[in-house]
C-alpha cells in the first residue's frame, strides 16, 4: 500500500497495439489501449493513479502509483506485433503493514495491537507468554490482531516486548506496565 509498482510486457518484433485489462478484486474492470501507428493512447474506467510509462527504446509499461488495497487482482497485457500476439498476466497481492500499538491495560496489563495489516500480523511475547491472539476483519480486507500479555512468572522483570512479525517487515515495542 502506498508504493508505486511498475508491470510490463513480454515484446517481440515490432508492437502495433498494447493493451492492459486490470480486473481488480474491488470495483470494475479498466482497460488501457496504445497504438504505435498513431501514437494514441485509450482508457477506459481506470483510476487517476494507473497511466502508461513511456520510456525511452522501451516498450510502454504500465505503472500504478500510490497503489490500494482495491487494485489488487489480476493485471493481463497484450501485445500484436510482427512477430505474432503475445501474453503476459500479473497477479497483484497489495499488502499493508499494520499500525502498532501498545499500551497497559485497566488490570496493568500489556496488550499489543497490529491494526489494519494485510495479512493478518503475528504477534508474539518477549518475555514468553500464553496469550492468544485475537482477530478482527474489516471491510477492506485488512485485519487487527489483539494480544494480551498473560504469564505465569515475569522472572523479576517488569518490561515486556511485543513482536510482530508481517509480510512488509517486523516491528518491535517495549512496555513496563
Amino acid at each position: 500500500v502506498g508504493d508505486s509498482s511498475v508491470l510490463t510486457c513480454l515484446i517481440k518484433g515490432k508492437i502495433s497495439m498494447l493493451t492492459w485489462t486490470i480486473t481488480p478484486k474491488a470495483g470494475g474492470p479498466c482497460t488501457l489501449v496504445y497504438r504505435t501507428d498513431t501514437n494514441m493512447t485509450h482508457r477506459a474506467n481506470c483510476s487517476d493513479n494507473i497511466n502508461w510509462k513511456f520510456r525511452a527504446g522501451l516498450a510502454p509499461a504500465l505503472e500504478i502509483q500510490q497503489v490500494r488495497i482495491a487494485q489488487e487482482g489480476n493485471y493481463s497485457c497484450e501485445v500484436a506485433s510482427t512477430d505474432g500476439n503475445f501474453r503476459t498476466t500479473y497477479h497483484l497481492t497489495v499488502l499493508a503493514p499494520p499500525r502498532l500499538s501498545l499500551y497497559c491495560d485497566e488490570r496493568g496489563s500489556p496488550v499489543c495491537e497490529a491494526a489494519a495489516g494485510k495479512p493478518p500480523a503475528r504477534l508474539s511475547w518477549v518475555p514468553e507468554s500464553s496469550s492468544r491472539a485475537q482477530e478482527k476483519c474489516h471491510d477492506n480486507g485488512t485485519v487487527t490482531v489483539l494480544s494480551k500479555f498473560t504469564a505465569c512468572s515475569t522472572n523479576g522483570t517488569n518490561v515486556t516486548t511485543c513482536m510482530v512479525s508481517h509480510p512488509a517487515g517486523n516491528w518491535s515495542q517495549s512496555i513496563a506496565c
